[in-house]
């Protein structure tokens, strides 16, 4: 099985932990403890790893840089629909994440980028099926 998992530092677990369920993720409980938790982004495939920052410290030697100050990873989230990425948004808005720039709507993709309070940058989107499993240009041609 094949399974990702981004770890994001965070400053204040609880409130990491609230901002990611409000935005229509899960916590499974038995990888979280006082360090850290595990967010279920799609189950048995996609996860993030909320890490306090002194435990990220020790998963490398090198400086932990500060995600409010300087972007260094942008983590892109597809939805099943437009209704479903504005509510997302929405929520964790909600809940202390801010939207930095309008959303953009290219036709056969709609996408919003929603920042965490660490300053994470989450990107929710939602594309055409056809678009998705043929190509824009798929998308382009229906609509022609």
């Amino acid at each position: 099985m094949t399974a990702m998992f981004v770890n994001l530092p965070v400053t204040d677990l609880e409130r990491a932990k609230a901002f990611y369920t409000a935005v229509g993720f899960t916590i499974n409980p038995l990888f979280t403890d006082h360090n850290a938790a595990c967010v279920v982004v799609e189950e048995d495939h996609s996860f993030f790893m909320l890490l306090v920052r002194e435990y990220f410290q020790t998963f490398t030697n090198r400086p932990i840089g500060d995600p409010s100050a300087a972007v260094s990873v942008s983590t892109a989230v597809f939805l099943d629909s437009r209704d479903a990425v504005d509510a997302s948004v929405a929520s964790g808005i909600a809940v202390g994440g801010s939207e930095a720039q309008p959303a953009s709507d290219y036709g056969f993709m709609y996408q919003r980028q929603l920042t965490d309070p660490d300053g994470n940058i989450l990107e929710f989107g939602y594309m055409d099926p056809a678009a998705a499993e043929q190509g824009p240009e798929a998308f382009m041609n229906q609509q022609a």
